[in-house]
């Protein structure tokens, strides 16, 4: 039974709220609450009790979000079984799990990691968790626990347990690779990881780290990846990823019976005879795609050629093709021509801003050589006709310039070279009838009709979208990377796209309920939703500070994802 209890203490009454139950055939109080005196009760009735003396607020939505789909994936438990040490502070798999997190939501280096976990609801989560405990140091004592091998075995365990408690489809799977650009030294000797190689985004003179990668439609969810040399070309280690993911899904234990519902996408930088011969061999069903100058046949064929069906599909209004059978790399496969409307409106418009620069370009260099040979301009080194020639090459690197806007380099009575050029109207004509808005896909399902290689094709675009979040200033998750050994940096590559995992979790759970977010939007949602803790002050006999907390106002929106994600506010009312 509960009982308010007055009880008189040094000339002065107070109340308690207790519980009585029969213990040993006696009844006895089992517990009280101090709740002061009449007067303080009689404010508290009417909302006039003490103010609290400070507020903290937490992140809350996006860590437990993250959090619970790490715990459901088995992240920490998977880690600690190949990693296992001692019960004293923190498991290897639970540093593993708070950097993913992390990279997830708010990529921070080592040093200011408690400054992020310490203003999130996660400190409840892991109640020996300090700053002391996740400092830089004790982080990577950790993290050297894992090798390349340990690494790939975590992620292996890990996506067993997604794919089969998720049910994942794997009948369609993208390849596609990217590069990561480092501020290593140059002289530095203990990462072979780190070369020099053509960037892409642009940073050729730093040393870059390749990532190759392989998603499957169904959920945006990363099944494989692998980090290599930065040097090397996709189409060399093509074959190598593809050897090892099937070693790899064999170990999940889909390739055996499943190969034949398998179909893999990838682009055209991967195409070389061996790595067709190597699908070959495999029995691999793939949709890719070709470069239209190796089929003039087709990329010469007219935008409103006859041959053109338009596609059924809603996804793929206005969109249009026909196929061919083709003798390519040794043997005959289907090669599907497609005319995309958007796609020509793109590079229509790009291929006039690229002509604009380049004519401006182009009459700056004439008048500059007009300069000189009236005088004007002395001093430096003379042109010469095959300097000025490489010049112009150099402006009209950008597709299909050369063709649209021809060059004359001569040399004058002076033996200065002169310069005269002008838009070709009829080539631009001719490519915009036919080499813009095309593309030419190749696979060996016959079987298929032209929609569903279509669609196949391009859900080539999720890949794509992952690296762009992955690279994003705002919601990447690959930097800051303050890493220079070879081991660090595999294990970034781990929890770096464990976290690519965990938000593709919480993406298909919103999806799965009818929310049809972006991760950014999804992201924002998340992040936005705040814990503000009350801290009162502490009465007579207290041991601590009274607390109580309560979220910030939430829209629809946020209440549905926090339903969808089974994220509770009564779980955290009350932390007193």
């Amino acid at each position: 039974m509960e009982r308010l209890e007055r009880k008189r203490v040094h000339g002065h009454e107070y109340y308690y709220y207790s519980k009585w139950e029969w213990v040993a055939g006696k009844c006895r109080r089992v517990w009280q609450k101090y709740l002061g005196k009449l007067e303080d009760i009689a404010q508290a009735v009417e909302g006039g009790g003490a103010a609290p003396r400070y507020a903290e607020v937490f992140q809350w939505g996006l860590p437990l979000a993250l959090w619970n789909e790490a715990r459901a994936a088995r992240l920490i438990e998977e880690a600690d079984g190949l990693c296992p040490k001692r019960e004293q502070g923190l498991s290897a798999g639970q540093y593993l799990t708070v950097a993913a997190v992390n990279r997830a939501m708010s990529p921070r280096s080592k040093r200011s990691m408690w400054e992020w976990f310490s203003q999130t609801a996660l400190v409840r989560r892991l109640p020996r968790a300090s700053a002391s405990a996740l400092a830089s140091q004790r982080f990577w004592d950790h993290m050297e626990r894992i090798d390349g091998d340990t690494a790939l075995a975590i992620w292996r365990r890990v996506v067993k347990g997604v794919v089969e408690r998720e049910g994942l489809d794997l009948s369609s799977i993208s390849y596609d690779g990217t590069n990561f650009y480092t501020f290593l030294d140059t002289f530095n000797t203990r990462c072979a990881l780190a070369q020099r190689g053509k960037n892409k985004q642009g940073r050729g003179n730093l040393r870059q780290i390749s990532y190759a990668l392989f998603c499957g439609a169904d959920g945006h969810m990363p099944l494989y990846y692998e980090v290599y040399e930065g040097s090397r070309h996709d189409a060399k280690q093509f074959p190598l990823m593809v050897e090892r993911f099937e070693q790899f899904l064999g170990a999940l234990g889909g390739w055996p019976g499943r190969r034949a519902d398998i179909t893999l996408i990838f682009d055209k930088g991967n195409n070389s005879p061996e790595n067709f011969a190597l699908l070959d061999g495999l029995a691999l069903h793939y949709v890719g795609s070709v470069k239209l100058d190796e089929h003039k046949d087709l990329a010469t064929v007219s935008n409103h050629d006859v041959r053109f069906e338009e596609c059924a599909a809603a996804d793929l209004e206005g969109t249009k093709a026909f196929r061919v059978t083709k003798t390519v790399y040794g043997r005959p496969r289907t090669l599907v021509t497609t005319y995309n409307p958007r796609l020509f409106h793109t590079q229509w418009l790009t291929v006039q801003n690229d002509l604009g620069r380049a004519v401006e370009k182009l009459s700056t260099l004439r008048q500059a050589l007009e300069d000189r040979a009236h005088g004007l301009l002395r001093g430096g080194r003379a042109p010469t006709q095959a300097s000025v020639d490489h010049q112009c090459d150099a402006i009209r690197s950008r597709p299909y310039l050369k063709r649209v806007l021809p060059v004359q380099v001569t040399l004058g009575p002076d033996g200065l070279p002169a310069l005269a050029f002008e838009i070709d109207s009829q080539a631009l004509e001719a490519i915009a009838q036919t080499y813009l808005g095309k593309n030419i896909l190749i696979t060996d399902r016959e079987a298929w009709n032209n929609d569903q290689i279509i669609q196949a094709y391009r859900s080539q675009f999720i890949i794509e979208n992952i690296f762009k979040e992955a690279k994003d200033r705002a919601i990447g998750t690959w930097w800051p990377l303050l890493h220079w050994t070879e081991s660090k940096i595999k294990v970034h590559a781990l929890y770096c796209t464990l976290a690519l995992l965990l938000r593709a979790l919480l993406l298909r759970r919103a999806r799965q309920a009818g929310l049809p977010l972006s991760m950014k939007r999804l992201l924002g949602e998340l992040g936005a939703i705040r814990e503000v803790v009350n801290i009162y002050p502490r009465h007579r006999r207290q041991k601590a500070e009274p607390t109580r907390s309560v979220l910030t106002r939430t829209s629809d929106l946020q209440d549905r994802l926090m339903a969808v994600l089974a994220l509770r506010k009564e779980e955290n009312e009350n932390l007193g």
